[in-house]
């Protein structure tokens, strides 16, 4: 069997949504580890259908669970690649750590391995985005050395002249701008102004300061679609 085809498979069976394979040689923080598997698991729909008034209670639980799974799940993958007879390093938010540095991200983010792969783009909100879930997901990646079927990157976003995101956040964190591969994040996003603003509306609607939001999450249209899908 297809090694690709198998750990997307093993993947899918122990929780993942959706899973791609992207090259890296270019970029990875780990030498000899040219090859990203990057997976995402998906909010529940109800969870989003009710964040009209983001972040809910549920929400920001189901965001501790799901961070709780990727980590386990990339774990996993990591085992697996070993067992095939290959080098795996996943990408846990446990071994990363919670300080991302200045603009709160590490050296290869979940996100540029998925792009790689093909699965989605970055949304003017600098959330990954696809077109059959919207930005409803969170993701996880592992580094390995791996031969895999690379899917076809996707270098510009798909969002056109959307501005849903924009203009729910009230924050002022979402410029309006397209992503494109050569952009830094903070060329088009203003992390600082978001988590300023979560800070204050976390509190007002959870009773405590937290960096947490969602209301972007929320607005993309891609997301709509996905929570009233039958």
């Amino acid at each position: 069997m297809d090694l690709s085809f198998k750990l997307k498979k093993f993947l899918i069976n122990n929780g993942a949504s959706e899973v791609g394979f992207a090259d890296i040689t270019d970029f990875t923080p780990k030498k000899g580890l040219d090859s990203g598997v990057v997976f995402y698991i998906t909010y529940p729909k109800e969870i989003i259908k009710n964040m009209q008034n983001a972040p809910t209670q549920e929400y920001l639980e189901e965001l501790i669970s799901l961070n709780t799974r990727l980590d386990a799940l990339g774990m996993k993958c990591e085992e697996f690649l070993i067992n095939e007879g290959y080098d795996a390093y996943a990408q846990t938010k446990k071994r990363l750590g919670t300080d991302f540095g200045e603009f709160n991200s590490f050296e290869l983010p979940h996100k540029t391995i998925a792009t790689r792969s093909g699965l989605g783009w970055i949304g003017k909100s600098a959330l990954f985005t696809t077109l059959q879930y919207g930005s409803a997901l969170r993701l996880s990646s592992v580094l390995t050395n791996a031969p895999l079927n690379f899917g076809k990157p996707i270098l510009k976003s798909k969002c056109g002249k959307c501005m849903e995101c924009k203009d729910a956040c009230l924050g002022g964190a979402i410029s309006g701008k397209e992503w494109n591969y050569k952009l830094k994040r903070n060329d088009f996003y203003d992390d600082k102004k978001c988590e300023k603003y979560a800070l204050i509306v976390s509190r007002e609607n959870l009773g405590k300061a937290d960096t947490v939001c969602g209301k972007c999450i929320f607005a993309c249209p891609h997301t709509q679609k996905y929570i009233k899908k039958l």
